[in-house]
């Protein structure tokens, strides 16, 4: 979730991966998949009050849009997820037939799918439904962090609401077989984010200062 850490291990393991000259392909959710992403944005902050900005550490900033779970936006975002998922099925296709040996996304549909109530049995059940069409990645990682540690490192959401995004997305991991790294250092969720890649038989000679040589699968 936001403040995880996820764009530093983002930033180190694409690094690592052209290093080793293994081409890389990197793709933004919001920017490369999100339909309607300007008139989504325009609509959070006309009418929904968001703050645009990005929270930094004794700056924050006040985000009302995925925190704000009145029923109407549910449906809404529900039916404009489909169009996500479709738009995710077409991108994915696309990058498949680049050079790229990796496709690295940051964020992918489960940050989506995590801003449902997936307390509820409906919204697991949908949830299961858009995941049994779109893309299955060969890894997908969860970073978990602690939502007063998370709230940090970037100011956004109140911290009441990163706790019910994080019990989301461990509900989402279940569902989508998602490798959990759980809250540690930097180097110690580098070190396992490689490992586990290491096991989805992939990707062969990526070395990493933190875990030594990646071994072939």
């Amino acid at each position: 979730m936001d403040g995880s850490g996820k764009s530093t291990q983002i930033e180190t393991l694409c690094c690592q991966l052209v290093d080793a000259g293994i081409p890389v392909m990197r793709l933004a959710f919001w920017d490369n998949v999100v339909g309607l992403s300007k008139w989504r944005a325009a609509f959070s902050h006309k009418f929904l009050k968001s703050d645009g900005r990005v929270g930094e550490p004794g700056k924050p900033a006040w985000r009302n849009d995925k925190n704000n779970r009145a029923w109407y936006l549910v449906l809404a975002r529900s039916a404009l997820y489909l169009l996500d998922a479709l738009n995710l099925r077409r991108v994915v296709e696309s990058a498949r037939k680049s050079e790229a040996r990796v496709i690295v996304f940051d964020r992918y549909i489960y940050d989506q799918l995590a801003t449902l109530p997936l307390e509820y049995a409906a919204a697991r059940a949908y949830a299961r439904w858009v995941l049994s069409f779109v893309p299955k990645p060969d890894v997908a990682y969860l970073l978990d962090a602690e939502p007063e540690v998370a709230r940090e490192r970037k100011p956004e959401y109140p911290v009441d609401f990163l706790h019910k995004y994080r019990q989301s997305y461990l509900r989402l991991r279940d569902i989508a077989d998602l490798a959990l790294i759980e809250p540690q250092s930097q180097a110690d969720s580098q070190a396992a984010i490689v490992r586990r890649l290491q096991q989805c038989g992939r990707i062969h000679g990526v070395s990493s200062r933190f875990s030594g040589s990646i071994a072939p699968a």
